[in-house]
């Protein structure tokens, strides 16, 4: 995700402090890797600089300075662009579950131990690890009340977790030719 282009996006509805923009982007994305305090101001350091946004003003409302900043034209086009682009799918798929496996079978190989039953046995953890992700996700989607954005990002979550526990699924039962092709390669 793009932190500038997101603030960018926060920055669209009117200017805002960073205070502000961090609360907003926690309720907008509550299942998105937390955004520091540090990184959202050093990215509105960075659109201000690249001429994507700029300083509304400064108040302190009683407590410390707090500085307001607001989207340019030049910041809503670049959004604008951003957002009609279409994300390709990723070229090369690294995939750290993957190589987990690969890894196994190798240090078992290495060690003289059952290098299918290593590998099944991590897959069965990990598989174990997804499925109280996902319980803890359908939780948190189902609570009454729960808005649209924590629902739609949770079920974004399950997706792909979903299809990493097929993949999984998929690879323990193939795991002797996976572990033939490793010991020949």
């Amino acid at each position: 995700m793009s932190t500038r282009h997101v603030l960018l996006g926060l920055l669209a509805g009117g200017p805002s402090h960073g205070y502000d923009l961090k609360r907003r982007y926690d309720e907008r994305f509550p299942q998105a890797r937390p955004l520091a305090y540090g990184q959202v101001y050093t990215t509105l350091q960075r659109l201000v600089r690249d001429g994507l946004a700029a300083v509304e003003g400064t108040d302190s409302d009683g407590g410390p300075e707090r500085t307001l900043y607001r989207s340019t034209d030049e910041g809503s086009r670049e959004l604008a662009t951003w957002t009609a682009e279409i994300t390709p799918p990723a070229l090369f798929v690294t995939n750290e579950i993957f190589a987990k496996v690969v890894v196994s079978i190798l240090v078992a190989a290495a060690a003289g131990s059952d290098r299918t039953s290593d590998a099944a046995a991590y897959l069965q953890a990990q598989r174990t690890a997804h499925m109280a992700r996902m319980r803890e996700l359908t939780a948190l989607k189902t609570v009454p009340g729960t808005d649209l954005s924590t629902v739609l990002s949770a079920d974004y979550a399950i997706a792909h977790l979903d299809a990493d526990v097929r993949w999984m699924t998929t690879t323990a039962s193939r795991l002797t030719t996976l572990t033939a092709e490793v010991d020949t390669a």
